[in-house]
């Protein structure tokens, strides 16, 4: 049931809107074993001229960067998979974007179940009602 927020620093296309989604949708599944039929994504675009990395656009930099960050319930992943998880996203935005930014991020964040839903219950409660 993860939700994930993405900034990217490109024009707004529906093409990369869709293949962002298909490499976060089959790399959530595959390696952080999460269910498609419950992941979302929210893509945001950032013009380049207004994502600054060390006081400088990346338009003057003709660089491209991506942001995002990925909630999932707490314990339920382990470091590799998050490390794998890191490394093979950003890859694949490498691919999709070119020129790629070092100073991308990407932010697995562990959410606590009891803190944490979607359908008006919580994840704690769907682990003690199966």
């Amino acid at each position: 049931m993860p939700i994930l927020n993405v900034k990217i620093s490109a024009e707004k296309n529906p093409q990369l809107t869709k293949d962002i989604a298909t490499l976060l949708l089959e790399l959530t599944s595959r390696v952080l074993k999460k269910k498609p039929e419950v992941t979302a994504i929210a893509i945001d675009y950032v013009p380049p001229d207004s994502w600054i990395i060390a006081g400088v656009p990346l338009s003057e930099q003709n660089k491209n960067s991506v942001y995002f960050d990925i909630k999932i319930t707490d314990e339920t992943n382990t470091k590799e998979e998050k490390a794998q998880y890191i490394r093979e996203a950003f890859a694949g935005f490498a691919r999709l974007l070119g020129n790629l930014h070092e100073e991308s991020y990407i932010y697995v964040q562990d959410v606590r179940a009891a803190s944490y839903g979607y359908g008006g219950l919580t994840q704690e409660y769907r682990y003690q009602h199966g």
